[in-house]
């Protein structure tokens, strides 16, 4: 055997601080999935629906059967589902309680914490566009009324009967009633309908469901039912253009806010509503 031969066999490994040493980068880690947009799916919303239902009515009496026990005692109780102070009352505690359940859908069950994110709230960063938009569209639709059929007494002047019940809705009309309904119909029914029906139909669904939510007021005339429509058309097409619900909810703020301004107007400062009848 030659020893000058090179056997791989005889040949002395190299130490271990001679092997050049490969660079490990940083693991790579998989790209998460988007997150669905909305949070919330059909048969949630379904849910939403018939809990906000259940709600409202279980709320309605409740306060009907409290106000009867501690405050209306001699009132029928016919005469007091009339009552606009025990109306709103029932309805603010049932909206305030339907938002609890709307925060525990979206935080919760759907695991989005962020819940003005996860329903594309997205505060204007200058409101005074929509709140004039409110203005002029709040007039603009005023004008069309008076050139369309609308009936007397309809059931929603029932409720302005003293200066407390005019102060009650007009409070309840500027606060928690125009936010529950963007909530409502802008944040959670909108985008369920935009993904499985596209933009068009869905903004035209969305606001017949806003228009004939307040159908029963207006005892589901034509000619209020299209100004209500128009200004659920209105609403939905700034929320999705805009990508904000409370962009939406300010120009729905403004638009009851002008309203009740007129009617504070009309009757000296609420002093006088007979004044809405004889117009």
């Amino acid at each position: 055997m030659n020893p000058f031969s090179e056997n791989p066999e005889t040949l002395p490994a190299a130490p271990p601080e001679l092997t050049p040493a490969i660079p490990a980068g940083p693991p790579v880690e998989p790209v998460p999935p988007p997150l669905p947009d909305p949070a919330w799916n059909g048969w949630d919303l379904l849910r939403l629906l018939s809990v906000t239902i259940v709600v409202l009515a279980l709320c309605m009496i409740g306060v009907l059967l409290a106000a009867k026990r501690w405050i209306y005692p001699h009132a029928a109780a016919v005469e007091l589902a009339r009552n606009t102070l025990v109306v709103v009352a029932g309805q603010a505690l049932g909206y305030l309680l339907v938002f609890a359940y709307m925060y525990a859908l979206v935080t919760r069950e759907r695991r989005r914490p962020d819940f003005f994110a996860a329903i594309h709230w997205n505060w204007p960063s200058n409101p005074v566009p929509y709140i004039v938009g409110g203005f002029v569209l709040s007039l603009s639709l005023q004008g069309l009324a008076h050139l369309l059929p609308i009936p007397k007494n309809l059931p929603i002047d029932s409720f302005f009967r003293t200066p407390a019940e005019a102060w009650a809705l007009t409070l309840f009309g500027i606060t928690l009633a125009p936010l529950m309904e963007e909530l409502l119909f802008r944040a959670f029914l909108y985008p369920v309908l935009k993904r499985h029906l596209g933009f068009e139909p869905a903004v035209l669904l969305t606001a017949l469901g806003f228009a004939l939510l307040h159908g029963s007021q207006l005892r589901f005339a034509w000619g209020p039912l299209l100004v209500i429509f128009l200004v659920g058309l209105i609403l939905t097409i700034v929320r999705a253009k805009q990508n904000s619900v409370a962009a939406s909810l300010v120009i729905h703020v403004a638009y009851n806010a002008t309203i009740s301004a007129l009617m504070f107007a009309a009757t000296d400062g609420f002093r006088h509503l007979e004044k809405l009848n004889s117009q």
